[in-house]
C-alpha cells in the first residue's frame, strides 16, 4: 500500500493542558502552585489542576467555584489576545517538524507525521537498531507486536510526538497531552485518556474498545447540542445506539451526507486528511452582557470591539473589505441576527495606519447597520454584540496595479530608460517638420533618437510645483503628481494633512496659477454640457502637443466648422493661442496628451516650448 494512504497514516493530536491557565501562569509566574481559574463574565472557562483537585470545574459559575474553593485566584480572560499569540506560536513550532499541521481551536492541533515515520523506520532498518521503543501509554494495556508494521509505525509516531511535546515545553513552557493513531478521530478521542502532560497510543485492534467506552454521543467530534437533540428525539443517546441505527432513519433526519459521516465516525473510521491551516478568513470579536438598552451603550461597546479588531488587523497585515454586526435580543432567545456591508475603499486604505479617524468611521458604519436591525425609538434589550471583519486581502504591493507605483520617484537609471522609451514611441507616431522639434529650431546633430539628459530632480524642476512640499507624502514623484486629476490631488493632500478644505484652497492658488491653466480647468469641467467648450478643449490639447495647424477632417471625411470668434472671446482666450479646428481622433489625442505631459514633466517642462504661456 502506498505511503500516506489512509490505513498507513500516523496522526498525532496535541491538546494543551488547561491552556488559558498555563498562559496566565507564564505571564505571572507567581500564580504557579496556586489554585487558578480563568473567568469570562460569570463563568469559569478553565482552571489549573491545583484548582481541579479542590473540586473546581470548568464551565461552572464563578459563585459555585469560589464556594468550593475560597482561596481560588480568579483572572479575567475576556481579552483573548495573549491566548491567540501563544496558540500561533505553538502551531509555528509544530510546523518546524512538518508542514502538515491543522489547527483545531486555540489549544489543539492535528499533525500528520506519516512521512517522518517512514524516514525514521528507514533509519532504524539501515542502522540495525531495535525499533520497538514506545513513548507513553498504550490504550487498553495492549502488547505491541514487533512484527506488525502498523504497530511499528505507531511506535515511531509516539517517539515523534514525545519530541514535539518536549520542544513545546522547553521553548514555550507549555505542557500537553497527545494521542497517536491512524486517523484524526481516533487520535483526538484517545489523547485525553491520560492527563496531564502524557500521551497514549491507540492500536488498530483497540478501536472498538475505545468507541464503546465513550459515555455519551456528544463525545464524538462534530456532534453539537442541536444535532444531539435531534438524535435524542430518535432515541439515540450513546455511541452503540448510533452504530446500531439504520442508515435510512438517519438519512431522513440528517440528510445522506451527514448520516453516512456520523455512522463512519461512530465506528472510528475517518479518512479526512490533515489540512494545513490557512490564515483566518475573518477576524471577529464579541461581547456578551446581561443588559444593553441604550444607543449610547451600543456605540461604546462597538467602539471597544472595533479598537480590539484594529489592533489585530495591524498585526495581521491584511485589510478587510466587509464588516458585519451581529446581535442577540432577549425577545428572540438565543437566536442571533446580523447584517453586513462593504467597507468604503477610502476607509480600507487607512486601516492598519496611524489614522485615528478610521475607528470613528467604522463605528459610524456599524451603527448604520444597527439602526437597520433595531428601532431605537422603541425599547430594546440586547445581550450580545459581535463585530466581524471579513473578505481579508493582502494590500497591493507597489506594482503597476497600484497607484502607489506611479507616485514613487524612480531611480535615475530607470528614469532615463523610461524617457528614452517614451521618446521613441512619441517620435514614431508623430514626426515633426524637418528642422523643428516642439516649435523650436534644432541643430543637425539633434534627432529623434537622442536621449534627453535628465537634470537633478528638484522641486523647482518638477512641473511647476509651487505649494509647500510638506503637504505631500514622502517619496512622491512631483512630476507625476502634477498630471493627476484635481480630485486625486485633493484626496492625497487631504489624507496627508487631514483637512480637505485646506488642500482645495492650496490647489486653487498654486496648481492653476496661470490664466490659461485656469481656463483649461473650467473647460474640463463644462465641456460635456456645451459642444463649443468641448471643441475648445480638444483644440487646447492639440496645441499642447506642439503640432502645427493642418486641416483636420472628421471620421466621415467632412471638414469641421471653424469656431466662431465671438465664442472664443466669450471664453476669455486669445484667438492666436488656439487652433480653431477639431482634432480627427479625440480619444487618441487625449492619450497622446497624457503621454506627452508625462514625458515633458519628466524633462522639467509642463508643456512643450511651442505653447504660448
Amino acid at each position: 500500500m502506498p505511503s500516506g494512504s489512509a490505513p498507513c497514516r500516523v496522526i498525532v493530536h496535541l491538546d494543551l493542558d488547561c491552556f488559558y491557565a498555563q498562559v496566565e501562569m507564564i505571564h505571572s509566574p507567581d500564580l504557579r502552585g496556586k489554585p487558578l481559574a480563568v473567568r469570562q463574565k460569570t463563568l469559569v472557562v478553565t482552571c489549573n489542576y491545583e484548582a481541579r483537585a479542590l473540586g473546581v470545574k470548568k464551565a461552572t459559575t464563578v459563585k459555585e467555584a469560589t464556594e468550593k474553593c475560597p482561596q481560588l485566584v480568579l483572572v479575567n480572560g475576556e481579552d483573548l489576545t495573549k491566548y491567540r499569540e501563544m496558540s500561533y506560536k505553538v502551531t509555528a513550532l509544530l510546523e518546524e517538524f512538518t508542514p502538515l499541521v491543522e489547527r483545531l481551536g486555540l489549544d489543539e492541533n492535528f499533525v500528520d507525521v506519516t512521512e517522518m515515520v517512514e524516514k525514521r523506520l528507514e533509519e532504524w532498518e539501515r542502522d540495525g537498531s531495535s525499533p520497538i521503543s514506545i513513548s507513553g501509554h498504550v490504550y487498553g494495556n495492549q502488547t505491541v507486536n514487533p512484527h506488525d508494521p502498523a504497530h511499528l509505525r505507531l511506535a515511531a509516531g509516539s517517539q515523534i510526538a514525545a519530541e514535539m511535546r518536549e520542544s513545546v515545553h522547553a521553548r514555550l513552557g507549555l505542557t500537553g497531552c497527545a494521542g497517536i493513531a491512524s486517523n484524526k478521530v481516533r487520535s483526538k478521542l484517545v489523547s485525553g485518556t491520560f492527563r496531564p502532560n502524557q500521551q497514549t497510543i491507540l492500536l488498530p485492534e483497540s478501536r472498538r474498545g475505545l468507541m464503546s467506552s465513550l459515555e455519551h454521543i456528544r463525545k464524538l467530534p462534530g456532534i453539537g447540542s442541536k444535532t444531539a437533540q435531534r438524535l435524542a428525539a430518535l432515541g439515540l443517546t450513546t455511541i452503540c445506539d448510533l452504530q446500531r441505527c439504520s442508515a435510512a432513519v438517519l438519512e431522513r433526519e440528517l440528510g445522506v451526507w451527514a448520516a453516512r459521516h456520523l455512522q463512519k465516525v461512530s465506528h472510528g473510521e475517518d479518512d479526512a486528511p490533515v489540512t494545513p491551516s490557512r490564515p483566518p478568513q475573518s477576524l471577529s470579536d464579541e461581547d456578551s452582557f446581561r443588559k444593553c438598552t441604550s444607543e449610547a451603550e451600543v456605540k461604546k461597546k462597538v467602539g471597544e470591539l472595533i479598537a480590539s479588531l484594529l489592533d489585530r488587523l495591524y498585526k495581521d497585515g491584511r485589510k478587510p473589505h466587509t464588516i458585519k454586526l451581529t446581535l442577540r435580543q432577549v425577545s428572540r432567545g438565543l437566536c442571533r441576527e446580523g447584517r453586513q456591508c462593504p467597507i468604503p475603499s477610502h476607509v480600507v486604505q487607512r486601516i492598519g495606519t496611524d489614522d485615528s479617524s478610521v475607528q470613528t468611521q467604522l463605528v459610524a458604519l456599524v451603527m448604520k447597520l444597527f439602526h437597520k436591525m433595531i428601532n431605537v425609538k422603541g425599547p430594546f434589550h440586547l445581550t450580545l454584540l459581535s463585530v466581524c471583519f471579513s473578505n481579508l486581502k493582502a494590500p497591493p504591493a507597489s506594482t503597476k496595479q497600484s497607484i502607489g507605483f506611479y507616485l514613487i520617484r524612480p531611480s535615475p537609471s530607470n528614469c532615463n530608460k523610461l524617457v528614452q522609451k517614451t521618446e521613441d514611441v512619441v517620435s514614431a507616431e508623430h514626426t515633426p517638420p524637418e528642422g523643428r522639434v516642439g516649435g523650436r529650431e534644432v541643430s543637425p546633430g539633434e534627432g529623434n533618437g537622442s536621449t534627453t539628459q535628465m537634470p537633478p530632480e528638484t522641486p523647482d524642476q518638477t512641473g511647476g510645483l509651487e505649494f509647500p512640499l510638506d503637504l505631500l507624502p514622502a517619496g512622491i514623484d512631483y512630476d507625476v503628481f502634477n498630471q493627476l486629476p484635481r480630485e486625486i490631488k485633493e484626496e492625497i493632500i487631504s489624507s496627508q494633512k487631514g483637512e480637505r478644505d485646506t488642500a482645495t484652497s492650496v490647489l486653487s492658488h498654486s496648481l492653476f496659477a496661470s490664466r490659461e491653466d485656469t481656463d483649461l480647468l473650467r473647460l474640463l469641467q463644462t465641456h460635456r454640457q456645451a459642444s463649443i467648450r468641448g471643441r475648445l478643449l480638444k483644440a487646447r490639447l492639440r496645441l499642447s502637443l506642439g503640432f502645427a495647424k493642418p486641416t483636420f477632417q472628421s471620421r466621415r471625411n467632412k471638414p469641421m466648422k471653424e469656431v466662431p470668434m465671438t465664442e472664443i472671446k466669450k471664453e476669455g482666450l486669445s484667438a492666436s493661442s488656439l487652433p480653431v479646428l477639431m482634432p480627427k481622433h479625440s480619444p487618441s489625442c487625449l492619450q497622446r496628451y497624457r503621454r506627452n505631459c508625462w514625458w515633458n514633466g519628466r524633462a522639467g517642462n509642463r508643456f512643450p516650448n511651442s505653447v504660448s504661456q
